[in-house]
């Protein structure tokens, strides 16, 4: 990669660690398609790394305000969906992958505005974290069906319920890509490079915290991943042209 391609990863990832660490979720909507563009074969693995640190900090942060119960109950469907999701990326192509990343990203934006909100009753808990165990491993994009769930909790509890499965989900996710064969080195080196713009984002996000309220942190999470979405398409239209 070129100086300026790192330059735009590192800040698409501060941003995107500066809207999880604020909302709870959003890494991967929003960091996703932009690495896409640069090099699918840079996903899940990456981003995913980076996402388990930035959840790791903010379950610690929001320690006081988990829903334990939930997560567990989500969890029970992360497993099975992360065995799936890791099947799925060895064998779909770059071009396959990232053409999966733009239809969860437009899937989960759909749903958003249109404001659907299950309850969440088990069932729909271990649903949805199934459904996120195949996303997240696929495509690093496992926030969407959580965020619908979990959608009624207040500021911290749904920053650190999201965060704290977030944080296992991903470990989970990362065992299946690697017993696949699916985390390469240059996937590891990038996530060590980036280290520094997530945690930066991760602080910021406790002064971000102050000005936007949840439904600006929204607007922003959805217009942000449909930007992503709309270049990473008009990308591969062009590649396939």
């Amino acid at each position: 990669m070129t100086g300026s391609e790192y330059a735009l990863i590192a800040g698409v990832i501060f941003l995107a660690a500066c809207l999880q660490a604020s909302s709870g979720f959003g890494m991967g909507m929003l960091a996703a398609p932009v690495i896409a563009m640069v090099d699918p074969a840079l996903l899940p693995a990456t981003l995913i790394i980076l996402a388990f640190l930035v959840t790791v900090m903010v379950t610690v942060r929001e320690r006081q305000s988990l829903d334990l119960r939930g997560t567990g109950w989500a969890l029970v469907g992360r497993v099975p969906g992360s065995f799936l999701g890791a099947w799925l990326v060895s064998v779909l192509s770059r071009e396959g992958l990232a053409w999966v990343v733009v239809a969860v990203v437009l899937t989960g934006l759909m749903l958003a505005v249109h404001g659907w909100a299950p309850r969440p009753v088990r069932a729909t808990l271990i649903a949805a974290g199934a459904a996120s165990g195949i996303m997240g491993t696929a495509t690093s994009i496992g926030g969407p069906p959580m965020a619908l769930v979990w959608q009624g909790h207040d500021g911290p509890r749904l920053r650190g319920t999201m965060s704290a499965f977030f944080m296992v989900g991903s470990s989970i996710s990362m065992g299946m890509l690697w017993v696949t064969g699916a985390v390469t080195a240059e996937m590891l080196a990038l996530a060590l490079w980036m280290v520094p713009a997530a945690v930066a984002g991760y602080v910021a996000s406790r002064y971000v915290n102050r000005f936007l309220n949840a439904a600006r942190l929204k607007a922003v999470a959805l217009g942000a991943s449909a930007l992503g979405s709309v270049l990473l398409i008009v990308q591969l239209v062009l590649a396939a042209i």
